[in-house]
């Protein structure tokens, strides 16, 4: 086991029941990551207690300013504190697995049969609303234990202003975490705030979609894609579409919106990015190069990371990040979700039903696979209402 700090207290785990965990959080992976998030706040730390509230939220604040999916590296991290390296790797993998598997047979279906034969159009219509109530919900959880006063509310909702009008994430990340510690400081007793950044790998990378270069193309994106899944979307698109012409537009959308519809953290929806560069062997690569940074900030990283968030001068730094994440993380899905939402009068009241009684279930429901029941129950509903 890893060395750890006094808020962290796991229970000790074998290897197989750490790693079957992480495989049940994965199969109820539904909503993207800030209902992931809250799944494994729900479980680790409100319900058994590994770590403390705050401790969790500065966590949280230091992966969101790492590249990499934020729930990924979360479950990397506990893999971690409970059973040390190979925790870690077991954690990691358990988490992903089954959004792999299931993106891997999508891909091979989409290539040999195309979406509307897979049924994917039609239940997408009643998946999305009901992710949508699960984004609310996730969104309102985590709010509630991370703006704890007025600074960091209005740090949230500054945070949400300014990813409306296009302010780039990580300027607004690193001045909301720098304003609340600023506001913090007489209580910190004036220590200085210091830290050192994990230098980023620029990669150059092959235009041609060999198996090598499609690894770099993930290893890159990995590495890069500060604030999680949505800002890898540009760098795999202009590596597959523009640079290495293996992806059309319109195929890079399906992508997208099969990795919406899975239990997976949304970048998985570079394992349909690789297979159509180079089929299954493409695939693993592109995914492999994707995730391995997520796996090697914890594994390689842990004690640096645990002193950032062991010291006492950097708790208001990220403490404000975590409420400018809030913030932006409310503007930018209302905005995918009002994106997506249907146009005619019909349709869209349907919607709004299916996300209503979605949200009053997900409130009211707290079995630990109501998540997955109501995601594939608006599935039903969805593909009924469009035969009917």
């Amino acid at each position: 086991m890893a060395e750890l700090t006094p808020s962290v207290r796991p229970p000790h785990e074998s290897y197989l029941r750490l790693f079957l965990r992480f495989l049940r959080f994965g199969l109820l992976a539904w909503g993207g990551p800030v209902a992931q998030i809250a799944m494994i706040r729900q479980e680790l730390v409100e319900e058994e207690h590994w770590i403390e509230r705050e401790h969790f939220n500065r966590v949280l604040a230091v992966y969101q300013a790492l590249p990499g999916p934020e729930a990924h590296e979360l479950c990397v991290y506990f893999g971690m504190v409970a059973r040390g390296r190979i925790g870690a790797v077991l954690a990691g993998l358990g988490f992903m697995l089954p959004g792999f598997i299931l993106m891997l047979g999508l891909s091979w279906a989409y290539v040999a049969y195309g979406m509307s034969a897979i049924g994917i159009g039609a239940i997408l219509f009643g998946f999305k609303p009901a992710v949508a109530a699960l984004i609310i919900r996730a969104v309102h959880k985590i709010g509630e234990h991370a703006l704890l006063n007025r600074q960091l509310w209005a740090i949230a909702i500054v945070a949400g202003i300014a990813t409306f009008v296009d302010v780039h994430f990580i300027a607004i990340l690193l001045l909301s975490g720098l304003a609340y510690w600023l506001l913090q400081k007489p209580q910190l007793n004036k220590t200085n705030l210091h830290s050192s950044w994990l230098p980023l790998l620029a990669l150059a990378i092959l235009a041609a979609p060999s198996v090598l270069s499609l690894f770099g193309y993930g290893l890159r994106t990995g590495l890069l894609t500060f604030g999680g899944a949505y800002t890898a979307i540009p760098f795999l698109q202009n590596d597959a579409v523009v640079v290495g012409r293996w992806m059309t537009n319109e195929q890079f959308i399906d992508g997208l919106a099969l990795s919406g519809i899975l239990p997976a953290p949304l970048i998985i929806f570079s394992t349909f990015v690789g297979y159509l560069g180079g089929g299954f062997a493409g695939a693993l690569a592109l995914t492999t190069g994707t995730f391995l940074p997520a796996f090697l900030f914890t594994i390689l990283g842990h004690h640096w990371l645990e002193r950032i968030i062991a010291n006492a001068a950097t708790h208001a730094f990220l403490d404000g990040i975590t409420a400018a994440v809030v913030g932006l993380i409310t503007v930018t899905t209302s905005q995918i979700i009002l994106a997506a939402w249907p146009q005619e009068l019909a349709p869209a009241l349907l919607a709004l039903l299916i996300a209503g009684l979605s949200l009053w279930l997900l409130y009211r429901w707290k079995a630990k696979w109501a998540t997955a029941a109501v995601v594939l129950g608006a599935g039903v509903v969805g593909l009924l209402a469009l035969l009917l």
